[in-house]
């Protein structure tokens, strides 16, 4: 998310914003401007730069904006569940993008419908604006609170109305979300590299269960609901996040390269070259070989112009999907032990093409290496990870492991590893993924909460 108040070029300076955040989400991209007067949204599907042509920038006229970039763990792939949603209500119009997920979704909404309610989406993001426009609060502000201090899980949401933009966080901070200065204009964006681009200034957090209202009049902070253990997404650190964002205060790049350090001290391999799986193996692997005393060299080269619905129009050519995107260094990896650093395994299959394509440029011996501990447990708070019963780690054993995806070894970075990674604050990270220790209930049935917990009923 990017939102801008106080500039005339709003929808450019957004557009740029997105530019930067675009690898939180590529499925939909848009932005929503307003002028004091009239407000108006643009989205389309697709990734920032072919959402946003220069005529439709120029149709959104304004000194505000709030822009998105999605990556749907809850509602369909589809353009009505792009953000930003506006609506007119009897508070007026209102605009909001959303980072996270709402774990109440599915009962805030059953009970909205049986009230009379029609959702247009299938998005747990349209809860907020059904909460919103049913408030009889007598203020913007006062509805803003109201509706939100019903939602549980993670949320960052960025509101955009005629005259003000407001940002709000959930009591847990599940997810980053930074406040930034250009001049006279201030900003609220997903990660500091968005404030980068622009050539803004990070100013602080917004903190958890933090509402702050920006207008004509100046800042406005509030701090309304009960507050929550600490939990910010470890997992923005180890793969989300841009390497060159702070989150939660700490250097992306800094966190990952120590948790490289910290594999090599704990689970040494012995190789000729550290190789990175590109791009988020990137930092640790440097981490890596710089503990271990070993080179490192790219021996993966990620082609970057492919996206993320590649086609694959025979069943015959499927096996070539990973090489479209990692081809292999005969020169770098022939002959060589070589130590492979990723971020982690989600299913195992993607890891195993991997090994199986290092070995035929000639590999003589492969070592997996893993910047974080298993992952155990599915995501509910904004990572789209599959079920319990999907993730490898969670249903085999190291040893089996180290089988399916046919290295000479598997280790992964432990829980102490991760913790000294991310710092003295070691309590205030969610790592139920790798734990199923969650910090907030989510409903038990797994299968209809996962992913399209919100589909549209028939």
């Amino acid at each position: 998310m990017f939102g801008i108040f106080g500039n005339p070029e709003a929808a450019n300076l957004t557009y740029l914003g997105l530019y930067a955040l675009q690898h939180r989400g590529q499925e939909s991209a848009g932005i929503a401007t307003a002028d004091g007067h009239r407000m108006r949204v643009s989205r389309a599907m697709g990734q920032v730069a072919d959402a946003f042509t220069g005529p439709a920038l120029e149709g959104l006229p304004g000194h505000l904006a709030v822009g998105h970039t999605r990556y749907s763990t809850a509602g369909e792939s589809r353009l009505q569940n792009a953000q930003p949603m506006l609506i007119e209500c009897a508070h007026g119009e209102i605009a909001v993008a959303h980072n996270g997920n709402i774990v109440n979704a599915r009962e805030l909404r059953d009970e909205l419908v049986r009230n009379g309610s029609i959702f247009q989406t299938s998005s747990d993001t349209e809860v907020v604006l059904h909460l919103y426009a049913r408030s009889k609060a007598p203020s913007v502000e006062e509805a803003l609170v109201e509706s939100v201090s019903q939602l549980t899980g993670a949320f960052s949401l960025v509101f955009l109305t005629k005259n003000r933009l407001i940002a709000a966080r959930d009591p847990h901070g599940f997810r980053p979300l930074a406040l930034g200065k250009l001049g006279d204009s201030w900003i609220v964006c997903s990660e500091t590299c968005a404030l980068d681009l622009i050539g803004a200034t990070y100013v602080r957090d917004i903190e958890p269960g933090e509402v702050l209202i920006i207008s004509d009049g100046g800042f406005r902070s509030m701090k309304p609901f009960p507050q929550g253990q600490l939990a910010h997404c470890v997992f923005e650190h180890v793969y989300f996040a841009r390497p060159d964002s702070y989150v939660f205060g700490r250097s992306v790049n800094e966190v990952r390269t120590e948790l490289g350090r910290n594999l090599a001290r704990e689970a040494p391999a012995p190789a000729d070259v550290v190789v990175p799986i590109p791009d988020s193996g990137v930092c640790a692997a440097i981490g890596y070989a710089e503990e271990a005393h070993l080179p490192m060299r790219m021996g993966l080269i990620r082609n970057h112009y492919i996206g993320r619905t590649f086609i694959q129009p025979q069943q015959s050519i499927r096996h070539f999907s990973v090489r479209v995107k990692l081809n292999p260094v005969k020169s770098i990896l022939e002959n060589k032990r070589v130590v492979l650093v990723d971020d982690s395994i989600v299913r195992g299959t993607t890891s195993r093409k991997i090994v199986r394509m290092v070995r035929a440029a000639g590999a003589r011996e492969v070592h997996l290496r893993i910047s974080c501990p298993p992952t155990v447990s599915p995501c509910f708070y904004g990572v789209d990870t599959p079920s319990r019963t999907e993730l490898i780690a969670a249903t085999h054993t190291r040893e089996e492991i180290c089988k399916f995806v046919e290295a000479d070894s598997v280790e992964y970075l432990s829980m102490d590893g991760l913790k000294a990674a991310v710092g003295t604050e070691q309590n205030s990270y969610c790592t139920s993924c790798y734990t199923g220790i969650y910090p907030v209930a989510f409903p038990r049935d797994e299968q209809a909460y996962l992913q399209l917990a919100l589909k549209a009923v028939d």
